[in-house]
């Protein structure tokens, strides 16, 4: 399981994070909304230990990230898929030379990573396109060698950084079915986007991240009966004053 507890963070003087407290329940599939800038994107790198916090801690199987020296960490990420907004792949590389780097770097035997490779090509149905560069794929479909990559490890989390921003509705709605069968798979998902559809097809559990801290979590059925103005307000996508942080962050379910 991943717990995040009383995390802070801050750049430059801005208070990003401020005290989060969040438990990631394995098999599941947890998603964090929340609007641009609230720290989304900066609570997954501090899992994965591309960023350090100022205070608090990130445990991930009961190990603390910040105390793991370099082996330590690298064997940790080993464990943790990591799908970036924009793909990241290398253009000078092929599909399958993007898929191989993780699988090289931990060490698999070649005849492995030519099986690793066309397994997960299979799931995120791209069969066939080992040999295409970057360039010759449509934006989901980079999105998917994404996960293709992520899942070529056989990792026991995934971490998805906004699967569908840039997407159109149909794509948007095969990434989510892809995200569903890995978590099938057994992978255990955190998944941070603003796409209220997307969160409420995918998310098993949704915490709403406002000003540094959790507003609310619970089920995604619990979330959008929320009576908290503020998380209506986001979810339904309503323009209105920004509310100040409560005094107390009421968790559900």
């Amino acid at each position: 399981m991943i717990a995040l507890e009383n995390l802070t963070k801050s750049f430059s003087g801005r208070m990003v994070l401020h005290g989060v407290n969040l438990e990631v329940p394995d098999g599941q599939n947890t998603v964090i909304i929340g609007a641009s800038g609230a720290g989304k994107s900066v609570t997954l790198k501090l899992i994965v230990g591309l960023l350090e916090p100022d205070a608090g801690r990130v445990l991930v199987d009961d190990e603390d990230v910040q105390e793991l020296d370099r082996k330590q960490l690298a064997s940790l990420r080993g464990r943790i898929g990591y799908v970036f907004q924009f793909a990241a792949l290398f253009d000078s590389m092929t599909v399958a030379e993007n898929i191989r780097l993780g699988l090289v770097k931990q060490g698999y035997a070649e005849a492995m990573i030519r099986e690793r490779v066309e397994e997960s090509l299979a799931v995120v149905d791209l069969s066939g396109t080992e040999d295409k560069l970057p360039s010759e794929l449509s934006g989901g479909m980079r999105k998917r060698v994404g996960i293709a990559r992520a899942i070529a490890l056989k990792p026991r989390y995934i971490l998805y950084d906004e699967p569908t921003t840039g997407l159109d509705p149909l794509t948007a709605t095969v990434m989510d079915q892809l995200i569903m069968r890995t978590r099938d798979l057994g992978v255990t998902g955190l998944v941070v986007t603003h796409d209220m559809r997307s969160a409420f097809t995918v998310g098993d559990r949704v915490a709403m991240l406002h000003q540094g801290g959790i507003r609310q979590v619970g089920t995604a059925a619990e979330i959008q009966a929320s009576d908290d103005p503020l998380v209506r307000q986001f979810i339904e996508g309503q323009p209105g004053p920004t509310l100040v942080r409560p005094q107390g962050r009421r968790s559900v379910g």
